[in-house]
């Protein structure tokens, strides 16, 4: 934001010097956002103390909590910390769509932080100690909510996709690593990879989270981690199922082989293949 109001490109700057030091123009500045400035003239009014009795110890406070996907009622709510994420849904969302037991999973920071299935959301309090402890995070609240008709494995790869095109390409484990992510996640989607994959796309996501100037590599990693950490079962079945009906998939002789040498053979000097495998003629 400050390099895009100096007229510069929207990237991150390496910190130290952090933007209360040298900021805007050189000059000292405070970047927050909109719910911390909302909230400050209440505490200023009221005192911290009024502040402070709400949630648990080391989570106190309120939050704006934005509730969307299955549920009955989307909205924003200001709610205080360390409520159920249960009573949340159900008090201001209406609920799940179809109840409870149809929950399949929630995402309870956002899109960039890991997923959670529904038995440990049965009895989660949001706030960041209890969301850390499930190896998850608070994030910007933002809870995204999946029953049990989502495919969960496509769903992933779509944040993925939206990573890898909102990286600006200025660090290396972030500009190569998402687009890695969003393809491995492309095959478990369909189910044409091989299990020993689910491990190599763990050590990819582990490469990219924490090596970036901001925080986007990791915000690519983490909801891949969690798809891994509570569904392997899930992708492992899809490949069993794909190369049950698919086994030929592949190799020498398979219509996917002779498509893809046919392509090659009949592409010309300076033709390219767009996104939909057709050749593009390139006469100059």
């Amino acid at each position: 934001m400050i390099s895009s109001i100096e007229g510069g490109q929207g990237k991150p700057r390496l910190k130290p010097p952090f933007p209360a030091n040298v900021g805007l123009y050189g000059c000292p500045t405070t970047v927050t956002n909109c719910e911390t400035v909302a909230v400050a003239p209440s505490i200023l009014r009221r005192g911290p103390q009024w502040f402070a009795q709400f949630g648990r110890k080391n989570n106190a406070g309120v939050k704006l909590f934005s509730i969307s996907g299955h549920v009955n009622r989307p909205c924003t709510v200001e709610e205080e910390m360390s409520i159920p994420l249960r009573e949340l849904i159900d008090r201001h969302a209406g609920g799940i769509r179809g109840g409870w037991d149809n929950l399949l999973c929630v995402i309870p920071g956002g899109s960039s932080c890991p997923l959670i299935p529904k038995h440990i959301c049965d009895n989660m309090l949001m706030d960041y100690d209890a969301l850390k402890d499930a190896q998850t995070g608070l994030g910007t609240a933002a809870v995204i909510v999946m029953d049990k008709s989502t495919d969960v494995i496509d769903a992933i790869e779509r944040l993925s996709q939206f990573y890898m095109r909102e990286s600006c390409g200025q660090c290396t484990p972030c500009r190569e690593g998402s687009p890695w992510l969003d393809q491995m996640m492309k095959r478990f989607v369909h189910g044409n990879a091989k299990k020993e994959e689910i491990y190599t796309l763990w050590d990819v996501s582990k490469q990219v989270e924490g090596r970036s100037i901001c925080a986007l590599g990791t915000a690519a990693a983490w909801p891949v981690q969690g798809l891994i950490r509570h569904f392997t079962p899930m992708m492992e079945e899809r490949i069993e199922k794909f190369w049950e009906a698919n086994p030929h998939w592949g190799q020498s002789g398979s219509p996917w082989r002779r498509w893809k040498t046919h392509r090659y053979y009949t592409m010309q000097k300076g033709d390219k293949l767009n996104w939909e495998g057709k050749i593009v003629r390139n006469w100059n």
